[in-house]
C-alpha cells in the first residue's frame, strides 16, 4: 500500500505539472507518513545526496557558461560554424548543428544551448527561407549534444550517484557526441537537398580565419577543461572552477563585452540554477533512498533476469525503458532514480559502468525533444512561434538519427570506452 501511495502521487504530481522537486518530495513525504518513519530522515537524506564533492562541479560549470555565453561567445560560435559549412545547401542548418557541437563544450546543458543557438539561429534561418518547424526542429535536435560532448551536467550527477569517474564520462562522450552531431548534419543536408533550402556563397578562407581568430578563446575553453581532464592536472571540479576564471577573463578583457556590472546579475543568476539542481538531487536522493529500502533495484534487475540474461537483449530493454521514461520525466530526475538499479542490472550481465552511463545520458538527452514533456522541443517552438505538432513532424527524421546513434553507441562498447582507457 505504502509503494502504491507513493508512486501513485509521484505520477499525480507529473500529470498535475508540479516541479518534479516538489513532486519528489511530497511522494516521499506520503510514504514516510504512512510507514510511520521519523520525518527527520528527509533533511538527513536530503543534505546526504547534497553533501557530495563532485557536484561542485555545477555550480562551476554553470557560471563558466552563463560568463562566456553573456561575454559575447554564440555569435563568435555561429559566425565561425557559418565559414565553415554555411555555403553548403541547407548551410544554416549545418551552421546550427555545428554551432551547438561547439556551444556544447562549454554550457553542458542542452536547454542553454536550445535557447542561446536557438535565440540566434532560428529567426535568421526563417528570414533566410526555412521553415518556421524546420528551424526549430534543427535547433532542438542539435541541443542534445550538448550533454554529451564534455562537459556534461547529467555526467556530473551520474558519478555523484554511482563513484564512476566524472573526469572519465566527460571524456567517453565525446566520440558519441561527435557522431550524433555528424549523423544529424547528414540528415539536415538531405531534408536540405530533398526541400531545396537556400545556401550561401562561399565566404572565402579570409572569413574562415577571421572568424576562427574571433572564436579561438572561446573555443579553447572546451581544449582546457578536456586537457585538464586527460593530463590528470585538475580534477573535474577543479576544471570547472578554472573554467569559470577562464570565462571571466575572456569576456571582460578579451572580448571585452561583459561588463563588470553584469557579473554580480550573471552569478546570482548561476547560483539560482545551481541551487535548483541541487535541491532536485537532494529531494531524488530521499526518494531513492526509499526505493533501496524497499529493494526495488534488486527487484528490477531480479525479474529482468529471470527473462533473460542476454547483455544484448538486456540492453535493448534497457533502452527501452529510458526512452519511454524520457518522453514523461525530467532528466535530472531520472537519472537520480533510475541510473543505480540500471546500472546494476547493467553490470550484472557484463556491461562496462562507463559505457552504461554514456548510452544512459544519451537516451534521456533524446527525451528532451519528444512529446509530451521534451522541453528543448518547447523552447525552440516558442522561439520559432510555430505551432508543437509541425515541429514534433520535422524532428521525425533526427529522433530516427539519434536513435541510431544510440543503439551504435549502445552495441560498440569501444565507441565509449577507448578514450577513457587512455587515462589509466
Amino acid at each position: 500500500m505504502s509503494l502504491a501511495i507513493l508512486f501513485g502521487v509521484f505520477v499525480l504530481g507529473l500529470v498535475i505539472g508540479l516541479p518534479v522537486a516538489v513532486t519528489l518530495g511530497l511522494s516521499s513525504l506520503c510514504y514516510l507518513l504512512i510507514e510511520g518513519i521519523p520525518l527527520v530522515v528527509i533533511p538527513q537524506k536530503l543534505f546526504a545526496g547534497m553533501d557530495v564533492f563532485v557536484l561542485l562541479c555545477i555550480p562551476g560549470f554553470i557560471l563558466a557558461g552563463n560568463l562566456m555565453n553573456g561575454g559575447g561567445i554564440t555569435p563568435r560560435i555561429v559566425r565561425f560554424a557559418n565559414a565553415l559549412v554555411g555555403w553548403m545547401r541547407g548551410g544554416l542548418g549545418l551552421t546550427n548543428v555545428t554551432g551547438s557541437m561547439l556551444f556544447g563544450g562549454i554550457s553542458g546543458t542542452a536547454v542553454a544551448d536550445a535557447a542561446s543557438i536557438g535565440g540566434m539561429m532560428i529567426p535568421g534561418m526563417v528570414r533566410a527561407g526555412y521553415t518556421p518547424a524546420f528551424s526549430a526542429a534543427v535547433t532542438a535536435a542539435s541541443s542534445t549534444v550538448g550533454p554529451i560532448i564534455p562537459p556534461s551536467m547529467p555526467m556530473i550527477i551520474v558519478g555523484a550517484l554511482s563513484g564512476i569517474s566524472v573526469g572519465k564520462m566527460f571524456i567517453a562522450g565525446a566520440i558519441p557526441g561527435i557522431l550524433m552531431g555528424l549523423a544529424m548534419m547528414v540528415t539536415c543536408y538531405i531534408i536540405a537537398v530533398r526541400r531545396n533550402f537556400p545556401h550561401q556563397p562561399w565566404q572565402g578562407f579570409g572569413e574562415l580565419g577571421r572568424s576562427f581568430t574571433g572564436a579561438f578563446w572561446a573555443l579553447a575553453m572546451t581544449g582546457l577543461i578536456i586537457g585538464g581532464l586527460l593530463s590528470g592536472i585538475a580534477t573535474p571540479t577543479e576544471t570547472a572552477v578554472i573554467a569559470s576564471v577562464y570565462a571571466f577573463v575572456v569576456g571582460c578583457f578579451i572580448y571585452r563585452e561583459l561588463p563588470l556590472r553584469k557579473v554580480p546579475k550573471i552569478i546570482i543568476d548561476s547560483a539560482v540554477t545551481a541551487a535548483a539542481i541541487l535541491a532536485l538531487v537532494g529531494l531524488a536522493n530521499v526518494f531513492g533512498w526509499i526505493l533501496v529500502s524497499e529493494r526495488i533495484p534488486q527487484m528490477i534487475s531480479d525479474t529482468v533476469l529471470s527473462i533473460t540474461d542476454n547483455k544484448y537483449a538486456v540492453i535493448l530493454l534497457i533502452n527501452l525503458v529510458l526512452l519511454v521514461v524520457g518522453m514523461f520525466m525530467e532528466t535530472i530526475a531520472a537519472l537520480i532514480i533510475l541510473f543505480v538499479p540500471l546500472l546494476t542490472l547493467a553490470t550484472n550481465v557484463g556491461v562496462d559502468p562507463i559505457h552504461f552511463a554514456v548510452f544512459a545520458v544519451l537516451n534521456l538527452m533524446i527525451g528532451l525533444t519528444t512529446p509530451p514533456v521534451g522541453i528543448c522541443m518547447f523552447i525552440c517552438a516558442n522561439i520559432a512561434k510555430a505551432p508543437v505538432s509541425t515541429v514534433i513532424r520535422a524532428l521525425a527524421p533526427f529522433l530516427v538519427t539519434n536513435i541510431l546513434i544510440l543503439f551504435l553507441v549502445s552495441y560498440i562498447p569501444v565507441l565509449s570506452t577507448w578514450l577513457p582507457s587512455l587515462m589509466e
